[in-house]
């Protein structure tokens, strides 16, 4: 499939480091390009050819694997499209190797706006409480081409719309799509573009699951799945035949059942599911049913529903001081992820801001503004965000982090503690990306940690 062929490897980060060893041990001739020389110095001694920026592919190019942040506009690209240049991406190459192996592995596939890493967590929890030689990849750190040469037999792969732009006959045993809100505009265009893209998803999947209660998760469902595909719905409420929901405080399947007319099998109860709040009862619901599509007990999916943990800066509480909780959600990268995140407590100051990306906060604050204490902002879009908050919040107090501040993040905590009294949750959800002030959303999340933990302990001597 790729010996001899001659492929053009465009990004030297994440995607290059995994891709180059893997095209040369399969025999073909690779180049490498990209923008930052430092960058593309570390793959030397692999022994592929290193060109810093290029802007059109070498003569005899047959394969272009580009990274999934190069848009589809980027000189590099376009020019390939104009020459006649297959373009794919990191997870398409990794579906192609993987169709090269004696035992390929199978894949349960999972994008959305939000929610996907959470969900691939916890489906990696429920097929190893089922004994299962899996791993959660792609998106979500590990890429994914390493895990399909290490052998798993099962991969939860997060895909994120970049991904799967460039994917074009990746056929995932069973795929979802668990919502879909404004992100990531800039680089697609439009919310139309963008949800087709994550739709992709589907097109080549033996079983495609779907949001009943996400009205483009059930449209990209509906337009997608391919002919004779299963189709599974889930939704925060009774299920219907061929869905799993919610019945008072349990999850419930009434899809994998013998008999999903009369009966249905209890998986685990909504208390027991970390971090709380509907949406993450949402993601519960979707990784049992990739689970259950690829053949996992209804015990296995509440025990590893029951042991999964959720990773860092995804609704950990970080702190307690004064009777305040602190929560750090950094991963609330836009308003669709924070309207979770705030939703799931009743009275919250709201520390929030950075680049919106083109999305819009005016619905997020509309709905969540009658549960806010106050709101501290910071981030080149603030001003957006005190617009919002003044046209539909006019009565919650906002305070305002001048980007000179030598440590920002503490002077917001500080700001926060000020506006919240005791019972309340100080909650990290920017709702917006962090590459204005902060290297990325973990960097972020550290730093509002660190912050709480500096607050904690002057608290602490001050009661000394």
């Amino acid at each position: 499939m790729f010996a001899g062929t001659n492929v053009l490897v465009a990004g030297a980060g994440v995607t290059g480091r995994s891709a180059v060893p893997a095209l040369l041990a399969l025999g073909a001739h690779v180049t490498v390009t990209d923008g930052d020389a430092a960058r593309l110095a570390e793959l030397e001694g692999l022994g592929a050819t290193l060109v810093p920026g290029l802007a059109e592919p070498p003569e005899g190019t047959g394969l272009v694997v580009t990274s999934p942040g190069w848009r589809p506009s980027s000189p590099l690209l376009t020019a390939a499209a104009r020459a006649g240049i297959e373009v794919i991406g990191d997870v398409e190459l990794a579906w192609r190797v993987g169709r090269t192996r004696e035992h390929p592995p199978t894949w349960l596939a999972v994008t959305g706006t939000n929610g996907k890493t959470t969900t691939v967590g916890m489906l990696e929890s429920i097929l190893r409480a089922a004994g299962v030689h899996a791993i959660a990849c792609g998106n979500v750190g590990f890429p994914v081409l390493d895990a399909v040469q290490a052998g798993y037999d099962c991969l939860a792969v997060e895909l994120s719309s970049f991904q799967l732009h460039w994917s074009s006959t990746l056929a995932p045993h069973a795929s979802v799509v668990l919502n879909v809100a404004e992100d990531h505009l800039d680089w697609h265009g439009s919310l139309e573009a963008y949800a087709a893209d994550k739709g992709r998803i589907h097109a080549h999947a033996a079983t495609v699951v779907h949001n009943a209660d996400d009205p483009w998760s059930a449209k990209l469902a509906e337009d997608h799945a391919p002919r004779g595909a299963r189709r599974i719905g889930f939704r925060l409420d009774t299920p219907h035949q061929g869905e799993l929901g919610l019945v008072e405080d349990l999850l419930i399947d009434r899809a994998f059942v013998d008999d999903p007319a009369r009966h249905a099998e209890e998986l685990c109860s909504a208390p027991e599911v970390r971090p709380a709040g509907p949406h993450n009862l949402a993601n519960a619901l979707a990784a049992a049913a990739l689970a259950r599509a690829y053949g996992v007990p209804t015990a296995a999916v509440g025990d590893g529903l029951r042991a999964f943990r959720p990773g860092a800066h995804r609704a950990v509480e970080v702190g307690d001081a004064g009777g305040v909780r602190y929560i750090d959600d950094s991963k609330a990268t836009n308003p669709h992820a924070a309207a979770g995140s705030l939703l799931a407590h009743p009275d919250v100051v709201w520390v929030a801001g950075g680049q919106l990306k083109g999305a819009s906060v005016e619905d997020l604050v509309a709905v969540v503004g009658p549960r806010l204490r106050g709101a501290v902002l910071l981030g080149v879009d603030a001003e957006v965000f005190a617009g919002a908050l003044a046209r539909h919040a006019p009565n919650v107090p906002v305070r305002r982090v001048a980007s000179g501040d030598d440590e920002p993040m503490r002077a917001a905590v500080e700001a926060a503690r000020q506006l919240a009294r005791p019972g309340d949750v100080v909650l990290l959800a920017p709702a917006a990306a962090s590459l204005d002030m902060f290297r990325d959303y973990a960097h972020r999340g550290d730093a509002f940690a660190e912050a709480v933990r500096a607050l904690s302990g002057a608290e602490g001597q001050a009661g000394a």
